[in-house]
């Protein structure tokens, strides 16, 4: 039976149960149970199912427990992670570190949008794991700084998510510069015919495990699909379910309208922060720490939060602008019910979004009734839950008026009018 199986009955080792243990992980998850005996054992695993099923997990417990610390030598790995994106590479270390130092092996996360010297140190100091983003990772081996050739496990996560970014061919060349002989973990919600291809070359006969095959109490996510009248009605909607005392997730297509409705549900007395491209890797990290932290009780964010953020304990996801793409709306949703849990999710669509919106439903097979509803409704109420106590508007700092200074001369006016032409500098 499922419930009566431990960690130990799967080969796990005591010291790393000891690791899970201390914190507060007891029992394995059916997509661990189905996947350790062989992880554990050597085996290429080809995992398929959704985020928060406990996956990092599954493949955390082999990748430490296979490895040696004895085999270190600087900037050659031997442990490999793959992930499509920052804040998704920064959890899963977070996972592995726990069980790697009980095992006293060192790991390192390497990423873009930073500073590489840190990672360049890491790796010089010696590091066994090395947990990358594609784009950097290449940048290193190109510079000589990082060498694949003595790692013995490599985990692609997320492997879906890395195809619809474009990392296919870097992940492609990565693997290529590892060796063949070593294990290989692939882990994918969907199998595209672009994954499908990775799998085919680079595993050898890999063991296939699905969480929804393996899953015997799948958690709730129920689906909302609401109708709005205009811009306003959506607005005051958005506003009601942002409003509750739980964690939520609201997802927009712009970084923009992201920046936009933070400053809004702030100014109104949400505790919000965003999370979009435009943000520095500083802030994305400050954002996501005060979000988990539960400083603030809504995250505003565009696709970037939809496969790269993992937080326990949010009851809602409001799709605030319909996804178009399918895919795109079930890793979204995939923020809500993980873990066991349960979970609502919304979609607010205006007249204009009908038949697009309906379409993409049928396309992830999520069936359910719409309903025309205001702020005011019962069932609004009832899923945004007692608004909790507003939080204190932050102070608007205004920068001092220069003091004016008289001038005799053409210059000053001249040089005012070269500066209004400049063109204003923008954040890319």
């Amino acid at each position: 039976m499922l419930e009566d199986t431990t960690f130990a009955h799967l080969g796990v080792s005591p010291s790393l149960v000891d690791a899970l243990a201390a914190r507060g992980v007891y029992r394995p998850f059916p997509i661990q149970v189905e996947t350790l005996p062989d992880t554990l054992g050597g085996r290429d695993v080809l995992g398929r199912g959704k985020t928060g099923s406990g996956k990092t997990l599954a493949f955390s417990i082999p990748l430490v427990g296979r490895l040696d610390p004895g085999d270190r030598r600087p900037g050659r790995p031997t442990g490999l992670v793959l992930a499509p994106t920052r804040e998704l590479a920064t959890q899963i270390a977070a996972t592995i570190e726990p069980l790697a130092t009980v095992r006293g092996l060192r790991v390192a996360t390497i990423f873009g949008g930073v500073s590489q010297s840190k990672q360049v140190t890491a790796l010089k100091s010696g590091i066994d794991i090395v947990v990358a983003c594609p784009g950097r990772l290449e940048d290193l081996m190109k510079q000589g700084l990082i060498n694949l050739g003595a790692v013995q496990v490599t985990v692609i996560d997320e492997a879906d998510h890395l195809a619809d970014l474009g990392f296919l061919p870097s992940v492609t060349r990565i693997l290529a510069a590892s060796p063949a002989t070593g294990q290989r973990m692939l882990f994918s919600a969907t199998l595209d015919a672009a994954v499908d291809t990775l799998v085919k070359r680079f595993l050898t006969r890999p063991v296939t495990r699905s969480v929804a095959e393996t899953t015997s109490s799948a958690p709730v996510m129920k689906h909302h699909l609401f109708y709005v009248d205009g811009p306003q009605a959506k607005k005051e909607l958005v506003h009601r379910l942002a409003a509750g005392s739980s964690r939520r997730i609201l997802f927009l297509r712009t970084k923009h309208q992201a920046r936009k409705l933070t400053r809004q549900l702030t100014q109104s007395g949400i505790a919000s922060v965003e999370l979009h491209g435009n943000l520095s890797q500083t802030a994305r990290d400050r954002n996501l720490a005060a979000f988990a932290a539960g400083h603030a009780r809504v995250l505003v964010a565009t696709d970037i939060a939809a496969r790269g953020v993992h937080v326990d304990n949010i009851e809602l996801v409001v799709h605030v602008d319909p996804p178009v793409e399918h895919k795109a709306y079930l890793h979204r949703s995939g923020r809500t019910a993980r873990a066991g849990a349960s979970g609502d999710v919304v979609t607010i669509v205006l007249p204009e979004q009908r038949r697009e919106t309906e379409s993409m439903m049928r396309r992830a097979a999520i069936r359910t009734v719409p309903r025309q509803v205001t702020a005011a409704s019962p069932v609004i109420h009832a899923l945004a839950g007692q608004a909790a106590p507003r939080a204190a508007v932050p102070a608007v700092v205004r920068r001092p008026e220069p003091t004016a200074v008289a001038s005799n001369g053409p210059s000053v006016a001249r040089t005012r009018r070269r500066r209004s032409r400049r063109p204003a500098t923008s954040v890319r």
